[in-house]
């Protein structure tokens, strides 16, 4: 029993909390901010005033994390990102393919809860903060759950707050709206400044109950459903983040107004439900119920904080470099217009990039704090950039980097501007690509690891030669084309397996990219219009050659059925053929293209089978590390068209895109070559990269090998303690967390099983039911060997077993 007698006031319940770092904010970027961190001996304290960690990606808003795989609808090939966004992405695959919002909360509690350098603050919110000379020194904040007020100390603060609640008490420099065109040069941006911004969204799930259910709609609900323009769009097939453009507020204040911006989107919801349910229009609703409708909404855009360089379109669009890059962008500059759902104009705008573009530190501090980190959406970037990083697994990304370099600040006394020194800038990056993080362009240097030191051999090499056909067959209604990996000069001879319902031609191209490391095909290296017979024979009947390198010159390669070519030129006669039966096996013929144009560096090619609706060509279930099928087309999602037509004076480029297709309909062309492509060496797994690029960067075995395995041998024994690999699990796949359901809970070309032996056989280390990317092994006691073999199991009969990086260390935790 307590008892308390009458006082003339009280005060709550303080705790003092010492840390090393602060981070204000629990969405994604937050979370992996605050992971990173702890991870590389960070104390942290990580604060949210939500009861979930994930913001947007929360069961709490229900919105998809994505990033520069946009859907898999733009070229950013092999762009998933990497670090701890890719390790949150791929456990929520394997647990969740279903794509429910509340298993994706417990992958992101269980991750944080799992690190012992975090202090969780849930249902927390920062109120206020003290400064002295400048600097941040603590942040009160308050939970409403035990009414605790908390005093957070620390040297250093990360404001991921996305309104940016800490950086706005301390005074930092801010932005709201749109700059002007003048101030950037961004074509994209509007003439005179203003205070338009993108607005919230708030979603509505719904479930069948198998029985019929009415809806009684509340008061507020919209009763004009004719004052929403694109009304007619809605239907009973789409809800949740599908409906993202149910948008509202980017005319208001974003930040103080959130409380009237959420009670319209409720109006909307209610009225959009009550017209699906109660207009007759949607017979098929008569058994549907309203499941969940959103509390908060999903905010994209309030103050844009200053660092000491602020991202612009430009950097976007010409894929500018930059000495301080630590993460990388590649959504597309997505903007909406601000009156949202109420606009008579379309929802929004993608215009991409041809490829992912760096992201610099310099955007991730404050520019006047001088112990302040920005991540997540706040971080210092025009209007007009902020419409490409602000999609959340970019934040995430960009977080991990504030994250090691707090660990950097941490180990050396430094302040974040101090990392921003050319000298100082390199470690963090290496120290970043070392833990997963991918950064366009830069190669990971590691002195420490013992790997670089050791040959690579392997019990055998995958030689591209061929994919096996499979029995079905793609009509080349638009383009496709193989993307692969070649070295520098001849291009190998492919055959493909096509088939035509009558006598006609087909154009056939060699592609590559303006800048290499894209996988837009915007240069046409050699052109060839073939003839389809009658399905029975083609043959070369001219050449449409664009020449790219100077003094090259075209010699046409003509070939019959039989395969005997006459390399000089001379026309031979083609075969007598009858008329195809399209469902017979023997109604096909072989495609070979030999392509006289000659590669001036390694980089990968575009192998393109134009589009003829009368032709189809054959497929193969075989899959491969750091090879894919693609088709000029595009996805609803991210574009209106297969080639981006932006409007001039946009600043924006022309170009097709050319996208994959999701599993399970994602094969690959079936085809043989007459040289085989040998770039899935051995030694790619010591090569500092870790996906491909401008080649595979990853070792592959031979399809065939019984016992795929790779061997690192040293002139001497070395002591090994850590044992990292990086294995591939489809960098391609966007990995959306909600509401998408996804095909498979591991990644097909993922390595389930392997062993660790040293140079006497005797196992060091074995997994049976691996589906992460990286794996690091820690070995019980540091062993003394001159020889690591890593045994293997083949994915799948129909895919090789791959590695794209091996590490070894003596110390358990280099970092």
């Amino acid at each position: 029993m307590q008892i308390y007698d009458a006082v003339q006031g009280r005060q709550l319940k303080r705790i003092d909390c010492d840390v090393d770092l602060v981070v204000v904010g629990g969405g994604l970027a937050g979370t992996c901010c605050a992971i990173t961190a702890a991870r590389a001996g960070v104390q942290v304290a990580l604060v949210q005033d939500r009861p979930v960690l994930g913001g947007n990606a929360s069961s709490e808003v229900r919105l998809w994390t994505l990033g520069a795989t946009s859907h898999m609808g733009n070229n950013n090939r092999w762009s998933r990102e990497g670090g701890v966004i890719d390790e949150l992405l791929v456990e929520n695959l394997y647990r969740n393919p279903e794509g429910n919002p509340v298993i994706f909360d417990t992958v992101l509690l269980e991750k944080v809860r799992s690190e012992p350098n975090i202090t969780l603050l849930l249902n927390t919110s920062v109120h206020d903060i003290e400064k002295s000379d400048g600097h941040i020194r603590s942040a009160r904040a308050f939970c409403s759950q035990n009414s605790t007020e908390y005093r957070l100390c620390a040297p250093l603060f990360c404001d991921a707050s996305g309104d940016g609640v800490v950086g706005f008490l301390a005074g930092a420099a801010f932005r709201i709206g749109a700059e002007s065109r003048m101030e950037f040069g961004e074509q994209l941006a509007p003439r005179e400044a203003s205070n338009d911004q993108l607005g919230h969204s708030l979603y509505f799930y719904t479930r069948d109950t198998g029985r019929p259910v009415r809806f009684v709609p509340p008061k507020y609900a919209l009763d004009d459903i004719t004052k929403i323009p694109r009304y007619r769009q809605f239907n009973t097939q789409e809800h949740g983040c599908q409906l993202w453009w149910i948008e509202y507020g980017g005319i208001r204040d974003t930040v103080h107004d959130t409380e009237e911006i959420k009670w319209e989107l409720w109006k909307i919801v209610y009225g959009v439900w009550n017209m699906i349910k109660n207009s007759g229009r949607f017979p098929e609703a008569e058994t549907l119920t309203l499941e969940w409708v959103g509390a908060i909404p999903g905010k994209r855009e309030s103050r844009r904080f200053e660092g000491d360089y602020m991202l612009i379109q430009q950097d976007i669009v010409m894929q500018h470099t930059h000495y301080d890059a630590v993460s990388y962008g590649g959504w597309a500059i997505d903007l909406h217009p601000s009156e949202g759902i109420y606009s008579d104009l379309a929802p929004c705008t993608h215009w991409h990039s041809k490829g992912v573009y760096q992201v610099p530190y310099r955007t991730m501090y404050s520019r006047n704090v001088p112990n302040l980190f920005l991540t997540g959406r706040i971080i210092s970037a025009s209007h007009t950039a902020f419409g490409s990083i602000r999609v959340m697994a970019t934040c995430a990304h960009n977080a991990q980097a504030v994250g090691l370099a707090a660990a950097l600040c941490t180990r050396e006394g430094i302040l974040p501007r101090d990392v921003a020194h050319p000298s100082k800038v390199v470690e963090l990056q290496q120290e970043l690509l070392r833990v997963g993080q991918h950064i366009p362009g830069l190669e990971l240097l590691d002195e420490s690891d013992l790997a670089r030191t050791a040959t690579a051999t392997a019990s055998s090499e995958f030689q591209l030669s061929s994919f096996p056909p499979n029995g079905d067959y793609v009509c080349l209604d638009q383009p496709h084309a193989l993307i692969v990996p070649l070295e520098a000069g001849t291009v190998p001879e492919f055959n493909f397996i096509a088939r035509a319902s009558e006598q006609t031609t087909l154009e056939c191209q060699l592609r590559t990219c303006s800048r290499i490391g894209n996988f837009t095909p915007d240069v046409v290296l050699e052109s060839i219009t073939l003839s389809v017979a009658d399905s029975s024979e083609i043959k070369i009947l001219q050449n449409e050659h664009q020449q790219l390198h100077a003094g090259h010159k075209f010699t046409p390669v003509i070939r019959s059925r039989n395969g005997n070519g006459d390399h000089g030129g001379a026309r031979q006669t083609s075969m007598t053929a009858t008329k195809p039966r399209l469902e017979r096996e023997n109604s096909s013929s072989t495609m070979r293209l030999a392509f006289n144009a000659k590669l001036q560096a390694d980089q990968y090619a575009f192998i393109c089978l134009m589009a003829n609706p009368l032709v189809e060509v054959a497929l193969s279930d075989r899959l491969c590390t750091g090879v894919v099928t693609v088709s000029q087309k595009h996805s609803k999602r991210v574009a209106t068209s297969s080639k981006q037509n932006p409007p001039p004076g946009s600043g924006i480029d022309t170009f097709e895109f050319w996208v994959p297709e999701r599993r399970p309909k994602g094969k690959n062309l079936a085809f043989q070559s007459t040289t085989p492509v040998d770039t899935f060496a051995a030694k790619n797994t010591c090569n500092g990269f870790r996906r491909p690029g401008t080649s595979s960067n990853a070792w592959v075995a031979a399809i065939d090998d019984p016992t795929p395995s790779l061997t690192l041998k040293w002139d001497e024994p070395q002591a090994i303690k850590r044992i990292e690999l990086v294995l591939d699990t489809d960098l391609d796949h966007a990995m959306e967390t909600v509401l998408m359901q996804h095909y498979e809970n591991v990644s097909p070309f993922c390595v389930r099983e392997y062993r660790i032996l040293d140079g006497n056989d005797q196992l060091l280390f074995e997994e049976r039911d691996n589906h992460q990317t990286r794996n690091v092994v820690i070995l019980e006691k540091c062993v003394l060997t001159d020889t690591l073999k890593i045994e293997l199991v083949h994915p799948s009969q129909d895919i090789p077993a791959s590695i794209y990086e091996v590490r070894c260390y003596s110390d358990d935790n280099p970092t």
